[in-house]
């Protein structure tokens, strides 16, 4: 519930940080601390967290971002926490995160950034 007595939103954190698999790292701790703190800010739930490896330019090649997805398309969440960007997609294949972004939002999910200069701007993709 929201500080308001409202059902609280259930949101998916997506983490593509770390550039070698297994046990997270720095960059990746980073992200899911603020990640969650982000979500408790706005009255949030965070339902999963799923984590690729940073690397695979195209997210519909990553195993974590075809989950998301996945639970994109169960209509079981609002929005999809990210920490900047570049976790969607690197700059140098920025069509493959405009594709991924217009693809959330034409099933009506959002796409909110966590990092603190991006989500002081609103913390939505546009």
């Amino acid at each position: 519930m929201t500080p308001h007595g409202e059902p609280a939103s259930p949101v998916v954190l997506y983490v593509c940080a770390d550039r070698a698999p297994g046990a997270p790292g720095q960059a990746a701790q980073c992200a899911q601390t603020e990640g969650r703190a982000f979500a408790q800010e706005r009255g949030l739930t965070i339902s999963e967290i799923v984590t690729d490896t940073y690397g695979e330019p195209d997210p519909a090649e990553r195993r974590g971002w075809r989950r998301v997805r996945q639970l994109v398309q169960t209509g079981h969440i609002t929005a999809v926490l990210v920490r900047w960007p570049s976790a969607i997609a690197p700059e140098s294949a920025h069509e493959l995160r405009h594709r991924e972004t217009a693809w959330l939002h034409d099933h009506g999910v959002r796409v909110r950034y966590t990092w603190a200069p991006l989500s002081s701007r609103g913390g939505e993709a546009r």
